[in-house]
Formats: C-alpha cells, sequence, structure tokens
C-alpha cells in the first residue's frame, strides 16, 4: 500500500491524505510489527488500572503505535454496499478492521475503549477514520461472525478499568466458545464511537452507535449525551480506511462525508461538514450519570 503523507491542522479539521494508494482485501494498517517482549493485554490493563483517563489513554496509544496490537486488529476487510442516489445506483466499498481495537497479543488481547479524541489520534496515526453510523450497520451486516452483545448493569463503576476488564473476559469467553478465530469480521460485542453530523451542535461530547442484536437492531441508538470524556466498557475503537471506492474511483472518505452529492452515499445525516474529532483536551468532565437516551 502507498504511504500516507498527511499536513497537520489546528482545531476541528481533519488530517488531509496527500496520496492515494489502492486498499485490498486483507491488506493490514501500517504499523510496527509486535515486539516478542510487549506486554500482553492482562499486563496493559494492570498498568492502566489506576492511573487517570489522560495518563491511560497515552499509555494505551503508545502501545498501539508501537505495534502492540493483534494480527486481526490489523486486517481491513472490504465491505460493499449499493445505495440509489438521485435515480442512480452506486457501488461502494469501504475497508474496515476486522475487529474492535484492542492491546495486547492475539491470545491476551484487552480491548480498549478510548475517548473520541485518542480514537482519533489513533485513526490519524494509520491514515483511518472513525465510521458513521451507516457505515456500522454495514460493518454489523457484513459480519462474518456476530456476537451477542454482553452488556454489564449500569453503575458507577462501569468507566473504570476494572470494569472495562470484566467485558473483556466476557467477550473472550465468546471467541473461547467458537473454537478457532474468526476469519472475517466479527461485530456485535460493543457499540462504536462515530462521527456524526450531530456533532455540530453539541461541541465537545461524543458520539456512540450501534451494538446490534441478532434481529440487527441497535441497542444503542445515536446519542450525543455524554462528554467526550466519558469511556465506558461498552465503547468499542473500529477504524476504517480513509480510502473508499465509489463505482471503481477511489475517494478520500472526508471529501465524500463532506460533498453535498455524495454524503448520503455513507452517512444517513447526509453531509458531515468536520468528519472527525478534535485531538486536543476535551470539554468538562461527565458526572458519570446514565443520560436519557442512552443504554448501557
Amino acid at each position: 500500500m502507498r504511504a500516507w503523507r498527511f499536513a497537520r491542522r489546528l482545531g476541528w479539521t481533519c488530517l488531509m491524505a496527500m496520496s492515494v494508494g489502492m486498499p485490498v482485501s486483507g491488506q493490514t494498517l501500517e504499523l510496527p510489527p509486535r515486539a516478542t517482549d510487549a506486554p500482553t493485554g492482562r499486563e496493559v490493563a494492570a498498568m492502566v488500572r489506576t492511573v487517570e483517563l489522560e495518563a491511560r489513554e497515552d499509555r494505551i496509544f503508545t502501545e498501539i503505535a508501537k505495534g502492540n496490537i493483534p494480527e486481526s486488529f490489523r486486517t481491513l476487510m472490504p465491505v460493499q454496499v449499493t445505495r440509489q442516489l438521485d435515480g442512480r445506483e452506486y457501488r461502494v466499498t469501504f475497508w474496515a478492521t476486522a475487529d474492535y481495537l484492542g492491546v495486547g497479543s492475539e491470545e491476551d488481547a484487552f480491548y480498549a475503549p478510548l475517548s473520541p479524541q485518542t480514537a482519533q489520534r489513533v485513526a490519524d496515526l494509520v491514515g483511518a477514520s472513525l465510521p458513521t453510523p451507516f457505515m456500522v450497520d454495514a460493518i454489523w451486516e457484513a459480519a462474518s461472525t456476530q456476537l451477542e452483545p454482553a452488556p454489564i448493569p449500569p453503575s458507577s463503576e462501569m468507566t473504570t478499568v476494572a470494569v472495562f476488564e470484566d467485558h473483556n473476559r466476557a467477550v473472550r469467553s465468546q471467541l473461547t466458545a467458537l473454537l478457532s478465530r474468526p476469519n472475517g469480521i466479527m461485530a456485535g460485542h460493543k457499540k462504536d464511537v462515530v462521527i456524526a453530523g450531530a456533532l455540530a451542535e453539541f461541541p465537545g461530547k461524543v458520539a456512540i452507535y450501534g451494538w446490534h442484536e441478532a434481529s440487527a437492531e441497535p441497542i444503542q441508538p445515536l446519542y450525543t449525551g455524554h462528554t467526550d470524556r466519558w469511556v465506558d466498557y461498552s465503547h468499542g475503537i473500529r477504524l476504517v480506511h480513509r480510502e473508499v471506492s465509489i463505482d471503481g474511483v477511489m475517494h478520500d472518505l472526508v471529501d465524500v462525508l463532506r460533498d453535498e452529492s455524495l454524503a448520503a452515499l455513507l452517512s444517513d445525516e447526509g453531509v458531515i461538514a468536520e468528519p472527525c474529532y478534535p485531538t486536543s483536551a476535551g470539554a468538562e468532565s461527565d458526572t458519570g450519570s446514565l443520560q436519557t437516551g442512552s443504554r448501557p
């Protein structure tokens, strides 16, 4: 895959891709290989169990940047959709990571819920984006393995690493029951941190969506009630490549979502003028209580 070169802009402006290569099925994220002595998921979780949010996320980001992630997260899989727009049929392909972001080894991975700012930093690092709610639906439909959501009763502890670990064990037990690691996309075990047009009205918030049940209905409708410092056990980070194919022509996802004539191909909200999160410090701290419309 051709290297991505970026020009960093401030505030809400997304990193813009200056060169474009053709993604192919089975390509992987451009990160260093995992070191043989890299800490396991359990070890990373233990390192961040009692530290504050910023220090926790800095450590997790550092592990990701060093390549300490499972091979299953590196893999990008094609997701194909057909959309009717203004009487014309479009065939769209985008590439999504096969699983939600984890740190550690394939055998001992820790799914790492992150704030949207840190998730954006990871996306920028590898030339990727967070998905829109429409893309989350398409990913779930394309998944070869659709796991059962495993909600934990809401409490004041749901934003702690200890509960992250509890949920991690619940997901890993489902994977163990499958006997072998799925080869395609896995979905259903987390809500997604997404980009959404609604965020323009709610600066300093995080948008979450998904956690599909077997009926294909998401437990969590699009929700922007939490501040961008709210990170709970149910949040998952899945990346999509910045390159998308529309009728065989490659486009930058950011450009597509800003284009009035194309945005509806990948967004049910239409144009998303700022399809990214700021990577500076977030807004005020969340109170920790569940908001109306949010599901645990």
